[in-house]
């Protein structure tokens, strides 16, 4: 597998061109990973991690890669996100038949790829897994962008040759790049329906944890995260799997007080939709929900997805106009975006008018993460 991935990695660079569903169950598990990291390391791992980050605010998050440029989670697409200056790549990871982590959003191949012409009879209910599939059968596969219409500015339907792409792979690239360019971009790494997996007999959070441990990401300082909707999983992770990484809990929408008071005794950050943040948009000005401050207040910094420059939510001028609101006035402290580089322009723009005073700026002054209060709590 080795070999393959340097010889892909080769020819790259030569064509340079969700929620808490069950409360009770839930409790339990977060109890547990409360008792298995002491106050005093819980602490330290958030601490660490926020420190580590607290100038770069929003921090850039290149949704799938460079993605509104690039097919989605291919290795050229990372490869720009990368050279656009994101300060993290994601990669959503799912299992092959033969137990290989691949780079796909979707636990499905059919929106991305064109599985349906080269396996028309190994599909389920009219879609194909990629659990399914051996990792060969995966790679036989043409990628195809996701998001196409008549206006669309996306990289052309049809055009290029793309592949799926394996977590090892992303991981050569990127530190092969971190090297070459002197830079240090790290990985945002998403566990894609863990229950789904274990049902055939997969563990994809065991084989992303050992695989990371092998490319030498392994402690609370190492720039890396990992996120995940199953919250019952994210526990697992950091107790089971006795993970030190720094963790990311996801949501589909706007988590509850409960829900971020519980994720604050295991996760380092939440990651929520847009719309959890920016409700609405009235006589031209921002309407905000108090979810990021409620965050703050269990020890949660704030990662919001998705910006994508051109697919704005409805009643937003301009990109610039949503960061503000999101950023500025709604305390995020990181932007998953299609488009890296019009976030890190906006960055570098406020930085210009004086640094965001930290990921917890929004507390003014209230206990939080570091003071005694918390540290007592935690």
């Amino acid at each position: 597998m080795a070999a393959t991935g340097a010889g892909r990695l080769n020819a790259l660079f030569l064509n340079v061109t969700a929620l808490f569903c069950c409360a009770c169950p839930v409790i339990v598990i977060a109890q547990q990973a409360e008792d298995a990291v002491t106050p005093d390391d819980s602490t330290r791992a958030v601490s660490s991690t926020v420190e580590r980050l607290a100038d770069r605010i929003p921090l850039v998050i290149a949704h799938r890669g460079a993605s509104g440029y690039l097919p989605e989670h291919t290795t050229e697409s990372a490869a720009y996100a990368h050279a656009l200056g994101a300060d993290f790549i994601e990669q959503d990871v799912v299992q092959t038949k033969d137990g290989h982590l691949v780079v796909l959003h979707d636990i499905t191949l059919n929106a991305v790829t064109d599985v349906e012409e080269r396996f028309p009879d190994r599909g389920r209910k009219g879609r194909h897994y990629v659990f399914d599939l051996t990792l060969a059968e995966v790679r036989s596969l043409r990628v195809r962008e996701r998001h196409q219409s008549a206006e669309s500015r996306r990289f052309p339907a049809g055009s290029g040759e793309f592949q799926v792409s394996t977590l090892e792979e992303h991981i050569q690239l990127i530190q092969g790049l971190n090297r070459s360019t002197g830079t240090d971009r790290g990985l945002y790494v998403e566990i894609k329906k863990p229950a789904e997996h274990r049902s055939h007999g997969l563990d994809p959070s065991k084989a992303v944890l050992s695989l990371l441990k092998k490319y030498g990401y392994e402690s609370r300082d190492d720039n890396v995260w990992i996120q995940c909707f199953d919250a019952h999983e994210i526990a697992r992770i950091r107790t089971e799997l006795a993970c030190q990484l720094p963790l990311v809990q996801l949501y589909g929408r706007e988590p509850t007080e409960e829900q971020l008071q519980a994720a604050g005794k295991i996760v380092d950050a939440v990651g929520i939709p847009v719309s959890a943040v920016l409700t609405g948009v009235r006589d031209g000005g921002p309407q905000l929900s108090e979810v990021i401050s409620r965050a703050h207040q269990a020890s949660l910094v704030v990662h919001v997805w998705t910006h994508r420059d051109d697919r704005l939510p409805s009643g937003v001028e301009n990109s610039r106009q949503l960061l503000e609101w999101l950023v500025l006035k709604g305390g995020a402290s990181g932007i998953f975006t299609d488009h890296p580089d019009v976030v890190l322009k906006f960055r570098a723009a406020i930085q210009r008018s004086g640094p965001i005073r930290g990921p917890f700026h929004l507390l003014q002054g209230k206990p939080g993460p570091g003071s005694e209060k918390n540290r007592s709590d935690r």
